[in-house]
């Protein structure tokens, strides 16, 4: 019998990395290949089969397929669309140790993937100078027993699930050693796009001491979350694991009231509750995910409009430079 872990790493050596395999495999057209394979140049495509499954064949505007698609647009230069547009380097503290707001840190613990996302806001991260796991992650962990202010300790990369399950034990052992820590929280999309990454030994990771987690996945439009998806989501929640939902507003995947609810009710029915709608981060390639701040009140209103409060996100963006993410209230009328 295979394992769990053995599935996951052979679902990952699977991915459809070639535009060519992936218009075949979804009976897409012909006319779509030059603009993806010049795209794919700059920022590979990797999409995992499980992933791949849950597109409908022959829809090149299918929500899922566009997520991960790459396109000619991206080769398009848009004022305002930039390489770092959340500015991480100014929040460096270390290798792969970013702090943006107090108390909490945020180690860069791998630059792998499960899936590629189009608009990845770190789709242009150096991520062979800035990675925590450098050196063991010792200069992170070092910096982080300094920093006697910061309680919580974020894990994002890239996906730390792409760590397997006994680095991750032993990163979060180490980390749980640190006395002033109090929560771990993990930032992943894995779980959505790979859910056979949830095995014994994540769970045993995750939950095995004295800090308790909190993990944000990352889902987009409610067909992400077919049954194993929520199965996977359940799992981690009966393990005690707190579980949010942060998403991104895209343009022709999830701007519409209908398509955001029914996000939050998939979500809602496997234990994770929504927590953040992002705008889109400007970063270059990007740009024809972007949707108009009015277009995003108006959405926010119509979900207000359908949904309990708990189900409706806080609709937010990343100033460089803010002390937290910053909701959107207000549009800027012109003159």
């Amino acid at each position: 019998m295979i394992s769990r872990s053995a599935d996951w790493k052979h679902a990952l050596a699977t991915a459809v990395r070639d535009p060519a395999d992936l218009l075949a495999e979804l009976t897409l057209p012909d006319h779509l290949l030059d603009g993806a394979r010049a795209a794919a140049g700059e920022f590979p495509l990797r999409v995992p089969r499980d992933f791949l499954a849950r597109m409908r064949q022959g829809d090149p505007d299918d929500p899922l397929l566009r997520q991960v698609l790459p396109c000619a647009e991206e080769d398009l230069e848009v004022p305002g669309f930039v390489a770092d547009p959340v500015d991480d380097m100014r929040a460096r503290r270390g290798p792969g140790v970013l702090q943006k707001y107090r108390g909490r840190a945020l180690l860069v613990v791998t630059g792998a993937c499960a899936v590629h996302c189009r608009y990845c806001f770190r789709r242009h991260f150096p991520y062979g100078a800035e990675n925590a796991a450098q050196l063991g992650f010792g200069a992170a962990l070092a910096w982080l027993a300094e920093a006697a202010d910061i309680s919580e300790v974020i894990l994002s990369g890239g996906d730390p699930l792409m760590l397997d399950d006994e680095r991750l034990a032993d990163l979060i052992r180490q980390l749980s050693q640190i006395p002033h820590l109090k929560r771990l929280r993990v930032h992943t999309r894995v779980p959505i796009v790979l859910p056979g990454r949830v095995t014994d030994g994540l769970l045993a990771a995750l939950t095995g001491t004295r800090l308790p987690c909190v993990m944000v996945v990352h889902a987009n439009h409610a067909r992400e979350i077919d049954n194993a998806v929520a199965g996977a989501l359940q799992r981690m929640h009966r393990a005690g694991i707190t579980l949010l939902n942060q998403a991104v507003l895209l343009a022709g995947v999830n701007d519409d009231v209908q398509v955001l609810a029914a996000l939050s009710e998939a979500l809602f029915a496997a234990e994770v509750l929504p927590y953040y709608l992002h705008m889109l981060d400007p970063v270059q390639g990007a740009a024809h995910f972007a949707v108009d701040d009015g277009r995003a009140l108006a959405l926010l209103d119509g979900l207000r409009g359908v949904l309990p409060g708990y189900l409706v996100p806080r609709l937010v963006r990343e100033i460089p430079g803010a002390d937290a993410k910053m909701p959107l209230t207000a549009v800027e009328k012109p003159d």
